[in-house]
């Protein structure tokens, strides 16, 4: 038995601590907002973010960062990607050399780092690892089978993460490749409010079909530039993150995307949502990314027209449909 404190109370944070708990771990679950830490210990449910699933009495509850994390075997941050670095600047006092996984997806825009390099920056002697995969809160917290990958820098802490989650419902593989992880996970969520707002502008699976494979190529072909496995995007955190994102309602990105395809803005969308939507984090990131790299992300860059300059949908297929001719792959030809 491990003992754990899950930075964050959302459906995600619960859901993992549910697998946590179900292993036979001791759970600490932290949030800094006071009515969602009443409304947990009240009624042991996240009746907004996870209704309907019950957290047992003797997952702990706290306000309180130091008892969270302070003598942890694992520290989870399950926070919004948008305050991973806030959050492990608060650890910086009161952690000592614990195993740290993230849970969270995203890219700081301001800096372009990954969730891992921002906690590496802000505490330089932690541990880091990453989890990810195709696994909707929802599902996970039902017991619904599902798999993921953890990434670590070795296979000493791979393997004992692995440990700690797996069990006959939530399977999980081991992989060296943290970044890869990161970028299949981050940018998954670019590509999902594509999707959605095809979905939402009335387009077909044929579009769909197109956004997820052309999508994963623009992925892949980034995700390698910087260092990343080609494996990688082909496998959990990959094409299996990005079909499981695009095809979902579970899916906040595509949520959001249905309702900017159907007219909304980004900001109406958002609200309506009435959740994190990581994907408008992470899509001017991605598309700095791209211009750094100097890698072709034709959808990411009409996502972030659609997103922050208001351009019609109906002309964004158009200027994807109509660019110049390519090849899918070159080689091979013999004549």
């Amino acid at each position: 038995m491990a003992k754990v404190g899950i930075l964050g109370a959302g459906a995600w944070a619960i859901a993992l601590g549910l697998v946590l708990k179900k292993n036979g771990n001791e759970v600490t679950l932290w949030t800094c907002v006071d009515s969602e830490a009443e409304m947990l210990i009240k009624d042991r449910e996240h009746k907004t973010s996870l209704p309907g699933i019950i957290l047992s009495e003797d997952i702990k509850i706290t306000m309180d960062l130091k008892e969270t994390v302070s003598d942890m075997d694992l520290i989870v941050f399950a926070v919004a990607s948008r305050f991973t670095r806030q959050t492990a600047a608060k650890l910086k006092n009161l952690i000592n050399n614990q195993k740290i996984l993230i849970v969270s997806k995203g890219i700081e825009d301001e800096t372009l780092m990954t969730l891992s390099q921002i906690v590496r920056q802000e505490l330089p002697d932690a541990n880091v690892s990453v989890l990810s995969g195709p696994s909707h809160a929802e599902e996970v917290g039902r017991e619904l089978p599902t798999t993921v990958v953890v990434g670590s820098e070795t296979k000493e802490t791979a393997d004992y993460i692995q440990g700690l989650f797996m069990n006959e419902v939530f399977r999980v593989y081991t992989s060296p490749d943290i970044m890869g992880i990161e970028l299949g996970g981050a940018l998954k969520n670019v590509i999902a409010l594509a999707a959605g707002v095809a979905d939402g502008a009335g387009y077909g699976d044929n579009t769909k079909a197109a956004l997820i494979t052309r999508g994963i190529a623009e992925i892949t072909r980034l995700g390698v530039k910087m260092g990343g496995n080609f494996k990688t995007f082909g496998g959990l955190t990959g094409i299996g993150d990005l079909i499981v994102t695009c095809a979902s309602m579970h899916s906040r990105n595509r949520r959001a995307g249905i309702l900017i395809g159907q007219g909304k803005t980004m900001e109406e969308a958002m609200k309506e949502v009435n959740a994190v939507v990581e994907g408008v984090y992470s899509a001017k990131a991605a598309y700095k990314l791209s211009q750094k790299y100097n890698v072709s992300m034709p959808i990411v860059e009409q996502v972030n027209q659609v997103l922050f300059e208001g351009k019609d949908v109906k002309q964004v297929l158009y200027d994807l449909m109509l660019r110049e001719k390519r090849d899918e792959i070159v080689e091979g030809w013999t004549k």
